[in-house]
């Protein structure tokens, strides 16, 4: 398959989405470097078993470190360069989270995400593409939910510092010509995903819970 870009960037590889993400690049014959401090919000074995599937791949190279870390991040740019594009999934997830660990939101999903900025701006990345998310629309009511919506409005810290993230790539995008696209992911499932997602909390709760289950573990 003939591709404009072989060289990409994926932040946030061990996790749900960026691993799909980086096993069908790879597949496509991509090179994917991918960054992922593997921090332990949800259990670390699964976010493992997932990078072990990519690390079978001679093209992937993965590097355990924190988009915070201006310096380790640099040096990953250094080595790769030029990517021809970048796509960051990495951030710190969860809306009720936010409430108990603000620093970690500030940290991942604003110092990081600057950081990414300034190493794309300096090494000439062709496209950043980033997640943003559905909470970004806050206390907007208006029905179905639209980009030309008003999104001044968040109700958790998880969602305005989303909201900062489109609002930095915009001032990159028109200052440096960066061409960057944010995705506003609503809810996403699939095989391989969050544990503390809806769909999962619910299947637990019911089978721990069900009368049926000491009939269905005896046969």
């Amino acid at each position: 398959m003939n591709l404009n870009f072989q060289n990409v960037l994926v932040t946030g590889p061990a996790g749900f989405i960026g691993y799909h993400l980086s096993l069908r690049l790879l597949k496509m014959g991509c090179h994917v470097a991918g960054i992922d401090n593997m921090n332990p919000y949800y259990d670390v074995n699964l976010k493992q078993s997932r990078l072990d599937q990519l690390l079978d791949f001679d093209k992937f190279s993965f590097y355990q470190n924190d988009l915070s870390d201006r310096s380790g991040l640099e040096s990953v740019f250094k080595k790769h360069q030029p990517f021809d594009v970048v796509v960051n999934l990495a951030a710190q997830a969860g809306v009720r989270y936010s409430l108990t660990n603000p620093h970690a939101y500030v940290d991942s999903n604003i110092v990081g995400f600057v950081n990414l900025l300034e190493c794309c701006r300096y090494n000439q990345v062709k496209h950043l593409v980033f997640a943003s998310s559905s909470s970004v629309y806050g206390a907007n009511t208006l029905m179905p939910f639209s980009v030309h919506h008003n999104v001044d409005h968040p109700v958790s810290l998880y969602a305005a510092t989303k909201k900062a993230n489109e609002l930095m790539a915009h001032t990159y995008s028109h200052l440096y010509n960066m061409n960057c696209t944010g995705l506003r992911f609503f809810t996403v499932y699939g095989p391989w995903g969050r544990p503390d997602m809806a769909l999962f909390c619910l299947s637990e709760r019911f089978w721990t819970t069900s009368p049926f289950r000491s009939l269905i573990m005896a046969k």
